[in-house]
């Protein structure tokens, strides 16, 4: 979009050094877009090093566009073009500042976000915004359905606001630090599955954290088990089990009693390749 968009040019992309790649769930290899748009590649691992504040300083831009870096700009790297530097952040700011928003979306059974864009401030997401695209989050919404809505919400906001600020049209609409909500961090941990919370949250806690994060997670014995996709089933089914019993089992899916409903799990992979067998119980740490 940059690269293409009439009246601007793409100097300079940073971008994560590949052997960091790993650490990343979203990690895309920006090479092959540098080189289509004629733009320096410059790869690093701390976006406030010298050799990163310098390699920006020299490329001489007029903006800096901060999309899909999760490190926090600190003070040096703000002086290198003050007031011009744009983020984006995946939620309707100023709710959900911070970490993991789009887990988050999910697990707050958010019916409504969007993508902002916004010129960063000295604080957490706290910048005066540039651009909104709300949209409606689905009831089966997905990390990964989720992820591309805010891919579309990103290019529509970047269509409209490129064009206005070649012509020094720059919008700044101060955030009500009134409705700020914060979102913690959430690491692989945190996809651990507890079966004796209901079907409903299990279901929604795997919608969360599935691809292209981690995934939600259990336990047979030492095997651990990766749940990707699952539905709970109606309730008037009658099962007597414990919480992470499985309690019904065919070729291409399994169900579990949880503490509230049974979950049928339909996509799945496990370290040894094996589905649980019947009555098995599911669960601990593994840790």
């Amino acid at each position: 979009m940059l690269a293409h968009a009439p009246d601007w040019s793409l100097d300079l992309i940073v971008t994560l050094e590949l052997a960091a790649a790993s650490r990343h769930s979203d990690f895309v290899d920006l090479a092959d877009a540098a080189s289509q748009s004629c733009a320096e590649l410059f790869r690093t691992l701390n976006s406030n090093s010298p050799e990163t504040l310098q390699a920006i300083a020299s490329a001489n831009v007029d903006f800096i566009f901060v999309i899909g870096w999760s490190q926090i700009c600190r003070e040096q790297f703000m002086s290198l073009k003050p007031d011009r530097i744009i983020g984006y952040h995946p939620a309707a700011l100023p709710r959900l500042r911070g970490r993991a928003a789009l887990p988050w979306t999910i697990l707050l059974q958010e019916p409504i976000t969007a993508g902002s864009l916004m010129w960063l401030g000295q604080g957490v997401d706290d910048g005066d915004l540039l651009d909104q695209e709300f949209f409606h989050v689905a009831q089966d919404e997905t990390a990964e359905t989720l992820y591309e809505k805010h891919q579309g919400a990103l290019a529509q906001m970047l269509e409209r606001s490129l064009a206005k600020i070649a012509i020094g049209d720059i919008a700044r609409q101060p955030q009500d630090p009134r409705y700020a909500t914060y979102a913690a961090k959430r690491t692989r941990e945190d996809g651990l599955i507890d079966w004796n919370d209901s079907a409903n949250a299990i279901d929604r806690l795997i919608r969360a954290v599935g691809k292209p994060y981690p995934g939600a997670f259990t336990f047979n014995k030492d095997d651990r088990f990766t749940i990707w996709r699952s539905s709970v089933l109606p309730s008037d089914r009658v099962h007597h089990a414990i919480a992470g019993q499985v309690v019904e089992r065919s070729e291409d899916h399994f169900s579990v009693m949880t503490g509230g409903g049974l979950l049928r799990v339909h996509d799945w992979e496990t370290a040894s390749g094996k589905a649980p067998k019947q009555h098995a119980v599911l669960g601990g740490t593994g840790f």
